[in-house]
C-alpha cells in the first residue's frame, strides 16, 4: 500500500514537473533565427488597424495537411485584432499552379472557405497514387472531383483560366519572393516575422504545434507593441 502510494505521488511529481517545464516554456520569447526569421525588408500590410498573419500553403503539401487541425483551433481563439489569410505559395514551380489557381478560382466564386478542408482530404486521403497526382495536376481531373461536390464546373474552369486568377497566380509567385518563404507551411506575422512548424521540432523531429503557435502569439504581441510604439 505504502509503495503503491510513493510511485503516485512520485508520478503526481513528476507530472507537475512537466507541466511546469512547459508553462515556463511556454513564457520564453521565441529565439530570432530559430523559431522564426525576420522579413528584411517588412512588407506592407492590406489589414488597416488589423495585425496581418498570412499562411503560405499548398494543397499538396502533406505538412500544410498536418497542420490544419492545429491551424483551425488557433483561427478559433486568435485575438480579435488579426486578420488571418491564406496565401497558396507557388515558387514558380509549374507543378504548384494548378491547386495555386483551383484556391483563387473557387475564391473568386466564393467558395473557396466551403471547400478548402474537402480538397486537402481529397488530396492526402486518396489512396490510389496515380489518381492523387492528377489531382494535384491535372485542372480537368480537380474540376470533375470539384463538380461531384456540387461546383459548376464550366464555371471553375473559366474562372480558373481567367485574367483576374492568372494575376493573382503571378502575385502569389512574386510574394513567396519578396517575403523569403522557402517552403510551406510558413505564417507571416504583419509582415516582418516568418515561422513554420519545421523550424520548432521535438526532440524526434515532429513539428511541435502548440510551441509553434505560442510563438506566433509572441509575434502577433510584439507587433502589436511595434503599431502602438508608432503612433
Amino acid at each position: 500500500m505504502m509503495k503503491s502510494l510513493s510511485k503516485s505521488l512520485g508520478c503526481l511529481a513528476a507530472l507537475l514537473a512537466m507541466l511546469a517545464l512547459n508553462y515556463a516554456f511556454a513564457q520564453q520569447p521565441p529565439v530570432a533565427g530559430r523559431e522564426f526569421t525576420r522579413i528584411n525588408p517588412p512588407q506592407a500590410v492590406s489589414t488597416g488597424n488589423k495585425i496581418e498573419v498570412l499562411e503560405f500553403f499548398w494543397y499538396g503539401c502533406p505538412h500544410c495537411y498536418h497542420l490544419e487541425p492545429s491551424l483551425r483551433a488557433w483561427l478559433k481563439r486568435k485575438p480579435a485584432d488579426v486578420e488571418f489569410r491564406f496565401v497558396p505559395g507557388t515558387f514558380g514551380a509549374p507543378q504548384w499552379e494548378p491547386l495555386t489557381r483551383t484556391f483563387y478560382a473557387l475564391d473568386a466564386m466564393g467558395l473557396s472557405s466551403k471547400y478548402h478542408d474537402a480538397i486537402f482530404a481529397g488530396i492526402h486521403e486518396e489512396k490510389d497514387t496515380s489518381r492523387q497526382r492528377a489531382l494535384i495536376s491535372d485542372p480537368r481531373v480537380i474540376a470533375d472531383w470539384l463538380a461531384s461536390k456540387g461546383v459548376d464546373k464550366q464555371k471553375f474552369l473559366d474562372t480558373y483560366s481567367s485574367f483576374a486568377v492568372n494575376g493573382r497566380t503571378q502575385r502569389s509567385v512574386d510574394m513567396t519572393r519578396s517575403y523569403d518563404v522557402s517552403g510551406t507551411p510558413s505564417l507571416v506575422v504583419d509582415g516582418k516575422y516568418l515561422s513554420g512548424p519545421s523550424m520548432i521540432v521535438n526532440p524526434d523531429n515532429s513539428p511541435n504545434y502548440e510551441r509553434f503557435f505560442q510563438v506566433i502569439d509572441h509575434l502577433i504581441a510584439q507587433a502589436r507593441k511595434e503599431r502602438v510604439s508608432k503612433k
